[in-house]
């Protein structure tokens, strides 16, 4: 049965009563949104998109080949992820507010102690750090805090803190490919620990109130019936209840087949277009139209899973990655291209919202943090694979075609899983 969540709320502070100026007379919710964006935006530095500028420099700089790169990229991203149930019961316990500000404080350290790294061990110690507080930690404290505020518009209010995060994303490589070009990798990396720092951790202090209750108001700005006591613990399903639950390995396993197929097909997106003929120039252009169509899907998606079951939207995330991932097959130059880019760009989008309302709506928020960090384990782990899969397809077959086919069973396989999974009983264990 329903269970609560023990008692883990620190004292109230003056702060917290009182709340920003506003509090309740405006639903500080959207606030909340707008800071956690602004926190998905600030784990750029641990993406992969944001590390992939300091590589050749790194090979360059440090004599080191590009496979000792790629395999220390590859070791930090799996111990990284294993720390993620950890995270989760963290904010359970703590709050989002003081993992925030715990995890911005490790993942400035992190990259400062990188702009003086010397080795391939050094390197391989800080890929685990930003791949942890950055990839990790601080996207998944930023979109369980958003859970905790919002119910029935929860799909909408993820959708815009997944969205504005992750245009944040996709546009700072441009800023550090820039600050790297001037400045040189160890001051880039310097200044980015020094950004996250002076960002990440006053945003978590000043910005983030772990639950509407901190400021007197309830979930979704609804308000109090009579009687009600707005400082009441949530209720939820416990992680091992979770586990033991369909439902919770089908999203999961729809996560890691996104997660990991975006991350091969991307990782070796100019040799397999390249191999259907465009140019390095037009592969690399080619993640415009993906960028574009993840923002859009984002948003369309956090307004679907506010009307319709999540799996209704994990099966169609599903059909479209298989679908992109067999037209990587017949790509040529022009529209077929672009028609690849906005397949896999769709997918993406689709799902990055899905994992975030999903969870709370199958289990709860008592127990939310633990849950979502187990969830997250499994979809970093499968990144890590991604490329490595990939790669060994084309070994094997001697081109990217024949791998491409055997690969599209795995987002059928999560589909037909999610479609015959049987829902839980949110009442009741």
């Amino acid at each position: 049965m329903s269970t609560p969540a023990p008692s883990s709320r620190p004292a109230e502070t003056a702060a917290d009563r009182s709340g920003p100026p506003g509090a309740g007379r405006r639903f500080h919710g959207w606030r909340i949104v707008a800071y956690s964006a602004l926190a998905m935006a600030m784990t750029a530095p641990g993406q992969t998109t944001g590390v992939s500028v300091f590589i050749d420099p790194l090979i360059a700089d440090l004599g080191i080949s590009r496979t000792a790169v790629s395999t220390a990229y590859l070791t930090g991203t799996l111990a990284g992820a294993c720390a993620m149930p950890l995270v989760g019961k963290a904010i359970d316990r703590w709050g989002p507010r003081a993992v925030m500000a715990a995890v911005g404080a490790v993942f400035g350290a992190v990259l400062v102690a990188l702009s003086s790294v010397s080795g391939i061990v050094g390197l391989t110690a800080g890929f685990v750090g930003i791949r942890m507080a950055g990839q990790g930690a601080l996207s998944l404290v930023a979109t369980t805090t958003v859970a905790y505020w919002f119910d029935r518009r929860r799909g909408l209010a993820l959708g815009v803190t997944s969205a504005v995060g992750a245009a944040g994303i996709s546009l700072a490589p441009l800023a550090i490919e820039r600050l790297v070009s001037h400045a040189g990798w160890q001051r880039a990396w310097l200044v980015e620990g020094l950004a996250v720092w002076a960002i990440v951790i006053p945003l978590a202090l000043l910005g983030i109130r772990n639950r509407p209750a901190d400021v007197g108001q309830q979930v979704d700005g609804d308000p109090a019936p009579a009687g009600d006591d707005p400082g009441g613990e949530p209720t939820g399903h416990s992680l091992r209840y979770a586990m033991r639950t369909g439902v919770f390995w089908a999203v999961a396993a729809c996560l890691a087949a996104s997660s990991m197929l975006s991350t091969g097909l991307n990782f070796h997106q100019i040799a397999l277009l390249g191999e259907r003929g465009l140019t390095p120039v037009e592969a690399a252009a080619n993640f415009l139209p993906q960028t574009a169509a993840a923002l859009l899907c984002t948003l369309a998606a956090g307004a679907l899973l506010d009307r319709l079951p999540p799996k209704v939207v994990l099966v169609s995330a599903m059909a479209v990655l298989a679908l992109a991932t067999l037209s990587a097959r017949y790509v040529e130059p022009g529209w077929t291209a672009l028609g690849y880019g906005l397949l896999l760009g769709a997918s993406g989008g689709l799902l990055r919202v899905v994992e975030s309302a999903a969870y709370p709506r199958y289990f709860g928020t008592a127990h939310l943090g633990a849950i979502r960090g187990v969830a997250h384990t499994v979809t970093v782990a499968a990144s890590a694979f991604g490329p490595l899969a990939v790669s060994l397809g084309h070994d094997l077959t001697g081109g990217y075609g024949t791998a491409l086919l055997a690969l599209v069973l795995i987002p059928a396989a999560a589909a037909v899983t999610v479609a015959l999974v049987r829902e839980p009983d949110r009442t009741g264990a």
